[in-house]
């Protein structure tokens, strides 16, 4: 079994996944994310870009092939220990957020750090810069079903980011938000990501989230590719395509 290379924080070969109706999700991927990088993973919809997300985070086992987080194989660990390294070293943000409806949003946003063991002082602290950085620090007593949607999504991405993942994994963060606020919440996202050394694989359909990733893997049917044809948003309905370089 060869190991990855040093500089690769994830790494992954062959991959395969079929999901339970039978259907291919994943063909034979195969990449290596490095420390500190922003990667986004290109495709349309139903490309097999959560799959991959999915199977890199060890949310999911995958079927065949490896995938390695610092050298260490996920894809031999038991639901236990995926489990523990998740929580203690992965984040993740859904295209949907998905709350506590029983907190308000400070303690939503600490919630990850406290089960890190941060006391609950520190962790409100560290909760509250992150939800200032977010424009939604007015929101901190609030409960979610108070909350627009696009502040329930940037509430969940305050709490992606607050316990400083190793790596977060970011599918397609900024759906639910108008387009007027998704480059404000990705510039804090990338820049956050940054200055705290955090590695981010990106899943996007589209062109302008890709553009401000480091580097930009395509997926088309559960294959990499070389080229993929992401929608432009500025052109209407998004008949448009702009091509990616992969």
């Amino acid at each position: 079994m060869e190991a990855p290379p040093d500089n690769d924080v994830l790494w992954a070969r062959s991959l395969h996944f079929r999901h339970p109706d039978g259907s291919p999700g994943l063909t034979g991927v195969s990449l290596g994310v490095r420390d500190g990088e922003i990667l986004a993973v290109a495709g349309p919809r139903g490309s097999g870009k959560t799959t991959l997300l999915r199977c890199l985070s060890g949310l999911v086992p995958v079927r065949g092939g490896e995938v390695w987080f610092n050298s260490v194989p996920l894809h031999t660990m038991g639901p236990v220990r995926r489990e523990r390294l998740r929580r203690e070293r992965f984040g993740w943000i859904d295209p949907a957020p998905f709350l506590v409806p029983e907190l308000n949003v400070w303690e939503n946003t600490a919630l990850p750090l406290m089960l890190r063991g941060t006391n609950r002082r520190r962790a409100k602290v560290t909760a509250l810069e992150w939800l200032e950085r977010l424009d939604v620090g007015a929101t901190s007593r609030k409960h979610p079903h108070e909350l627009q949607h696009a502040e329930r999504q940037r509430v969940s991405i305050a709490r992606a980011l607050a316990p400083a993942p190793t790596v977060l994994f970011a599918d397609e963060p900024t759906a639910p938000l108008h387009r007027s606020d998704r480059a404000h919440v990705l510039r804090t996202l990338t820049t956050a990501a940054r200055s705290h050394g955090i590695t981010v694989v990106l899943a996007t359909h589209d062109a302008e989230t890709a553009a401000l990733a480091d580097r930009t893997v395509g997926l088309l049917d559960g294959r990499r590719v070389r080229t993929v044809h992401l929608p432009d948003p500025s052109e209407a309905e998004g008949r448009a395509a702009c091509s990616l370089s992969v």
